[in-house]
């Protein structure tokens, strides 16, 4: 089953898999990074069970604001809250899916996995010390590509995103001079480019802008046909994403490591490993104010797990089987009704 709207259409987003909502429909608001999978979970579900999602694809931090007024069920985020912060707010965080961010280009002549790109050019181009497309560092890791004398035009989010989060960690650990003038954290300060909204928007700009670069979850650059560059990864080997690549890099991840999950996934080891693996993770409260709502959530959200292969089409990685087990004893263990029942464990 394949998404028939666009995924760079801004502002086209709020439910667009459930309109019109019901009182019996989902709502959740975050990241863009899943909203793909999660669109086609959504629209797949609704189907079998009647029940639709209204998730509004609004960027991490938007999703981390919601949940905390409590105007949704649950919020999705691709940067993981810290432990001290789940306890202090009372919310449960668990992973859903993992995949790939990709830098896309849009350059005359070249084509998706033509071009290579390793951490410190990409960060020294979003520092904006590389500045042309035929500069001497590019060129170095592309000897037989016809590289034109073109500005690149960076591009880059405008909103709090777990994208940026994850984006700029790499960054981070692959460039020291990034580390030093700019960090890692949903938002930054950005030295060059110009900011757009949500995956969907960088995508949008990138797509319209001749000699631009930006960086986006990789399903949105698969279906919108966006030119992705291959990376050079940690072990020095030039690999291109995919599953495979995805796969390797989140494969010696711990997931018990961190509290709520919250394993990063960057510039992981390995000969096949994509260096800008990520995981998007879901935000729910321990003692919600609305069970039902809440165990319809869950419902989904353990249904989702039961469908990995459709999360597979899209280059996402499903949760491995013993992480979705323990998520699944979280849940019974943590998230509970006001008789202190655990909601999940009565729904089955």
């Amino acid at each position: 089953m394949k998404l028939h709207h666009s995924l760079i259409a801004a502002g086209a987003l709020v439910a667009a898999f459930a309109a019109p909502a019901s009182a019996a429909d989902i709502s959740g608001a975050g990241a863009t990074f899943p909203y793909p999978i999660y669109a086609k979970w959504a629209d797949a579900y609704k189907n079998e069970t009647g029940v639709g999602l209204n998730y509004q694809s609004i960027g991490s931090g938007g999703g981390i604001k919601q949940i905390l007024a409590k105007t949704v069920t649950f919020g999705a985020t691709d940067a993981p809250l810290k432990g001290e912060q789940l306890d202090k707010e009372g919310l449960v965080q668990f992973p859903m899916v993992m995949g790939g961010i990709v830098p896309v280009v849009n350059l005359d002549g070249v084509a998706a996995g033509d071009l290579v790109l390793d951490g410190k050019t990409l960060a020294d181009i979003y520092l904006g010390e590389v500045k042309k497309w035929d500069d001497a560092a590019i060129k170095k890791l592309n000897p037989n590509a016809k590289l034109p004398s073109t500005a690149i035009a960076v591009v880059h989010r405008s909103d709090g995103s777990g994208t940026t989060f994850n984006f700029t960690n790499y960054l981070n650990k692959v460039s020291p001079s990034w580390k030093d003038k700019v960090g890692s954290a949903t938002s930054v300060e950005w030295p060059v480019g110009i900011g757009a909204k949500g995956n969907e928007g960088v995508a949008n700009n990138v797509a319209q802008t001749k000699g631009s670069i930006g960086y986006v979850e990789y399903a949105y650059a698969k279906q919108n046909k966006l030119t992705h560059t291959k990376m050079v990864n940690a072990a020095g080997k030039t690999v291109a994403p995919e599953i495979a690549s995805f796969q390797a890099a989140a494969a010696n991840a711990d997931w018990n490591s961190a509290p709520g999950y919250g394993v990063i996934l960057s510039n992981q080891p390995g000969a096949e490993s994509w260096p800008m693996t990520a995981a998007t993770w879901i935000l729910m409260y321990k003692q919600p104010t609305d069970p039902e709502a809440s165990k319809a959530a869950l419902q989904f959200f353990a249904w989702a797990y039961g469908h990995d292969a459709m999360a597979q089409d899209l280059d996402y990685i499903p949760m491995p089987k013993s992480v979705v087990e323990s998520v699944e004893k979280t849940w019974k263990s943590e998230i509970k009704g006001p008789d202190g029942k655990a909601i999940f464990a009565s729904a089955q």
